[in-house]
């Protein structure tokens, strides 16, 4: 046992340590009174951890949800098809206040963006998907672990259809809602079709979900890192802060600063 573990372990006066695998450990009855100092020791340090009163099985949850720009995949999508015009360093300015919560009105500064791809060629989309979208770490057995305790999986972007179909197909996802970038004569009109799916919408999907499997909140796992996922993240017990800004780590009950996304399998029971 690491000497940095056995440090947190007497600040919370742990009755033992579980090892959970080469970079996890469990520890036993742990003072909850002591989350400040945790906090601390473990930002020096450079861990996650999490206090749970309890640990569930998965399979008693029914729900991931997850945003995907920056959360499932590392980029923001946006951002990789402006650069296909030279425009990266503009849209992404915007994509970083809104992602922090200084734009408040979502909507708008995605429609502010999407104005200025008008003109990129589609097949700098598949460029985008094909060359620079990577799943961030953890990301396929974060998924493929839930599935087969039974949970459903639903992608919420404020992103586009262009890429969560294709994550869908390759994941095998359950469900997933995105906005639709209008196409005419193979170049994009730098307008969006339909509805957006805003911070709102994002919620009202996760939403829609959990009524239709009869989901209570304790039994929703919710992950994102902007400002526009918190609506969303509000509607999970599980609601995780993704390397996330500073807005979405102070709101949400856990956060994955350094570690991957199956990190989160680690405070559940598994069943075999």
């Amino acid at each position: 046992m690491s000497t940095q573990v056995e440090q947190i372990a007497a600040i919370v006066s742990a009755s033992g340590v579980q090892e959970l695998g080469n970079t996890a450990v469990r520890l036993l009855e742990a003072d909850d009174a002591e989350r400040e100092a945790v906090a601390q020791q473990c930002e020096q340090y450079r861990i996650d951890y999490a206090f749970l009163p309890k640990i569930d099985q998965l399979r008693e949850c029914r729900i991931l949800a997850m945003d995907m720009d920056s959360t499932l995949v590392s980029i923001e999508c946006i951002d990789e098809i402006a650069d296909a015009v030279g425009r990266k360093p503009e849209v992404a300015a915007i994509t970083e206040a809104a992602m922090r919560g200084e734009i408040k009105d979502f909507t708008e500064s995605l429609r502010r963006r999407v104005a200025l791809l008008e003109g990129v060629p589609e097949s700098a989309l598949l460029e985008v998907y094909e060359q620079r979208l990577r799943l961030n770490p953890g990301a396929e057995r974060l998924i493929s672990t839930v599935k087969r305790h039974g949970l459903k999986t639903l992608l919420v972007s404020g992103g586009f259809t262009f890429f969560t179909e294709r994550l869908r197909e390759r994941l095998s996802l359950d469900a997933c809602h995105a906005n639709v970038l209008e196409v005419s004569n193979g170049k994009l009109t730098g307008q969006v079709l339909g509805d957006i799916v805003d911070a709102h919408g994002k919620a009202a999907h996760l939403a829609a979900l959990a009524a239709e499997l009869g989901a209570t909140r304790e039994q929703i796992i919710a992950v994102g890192d902007g400002a526009n996922d918190l609506e969303m993240m509000a509607l999970a017990h599980y609601s995780v802060a993704y390397r996330a800004k500073p807005l979405v780590r102070e709101k949400a009950a856990y956060a994955l600063n350094y570690s991957p996304l199956d990190a989160i399998i680690n405070w559940f029971r598994l069943s075999h």
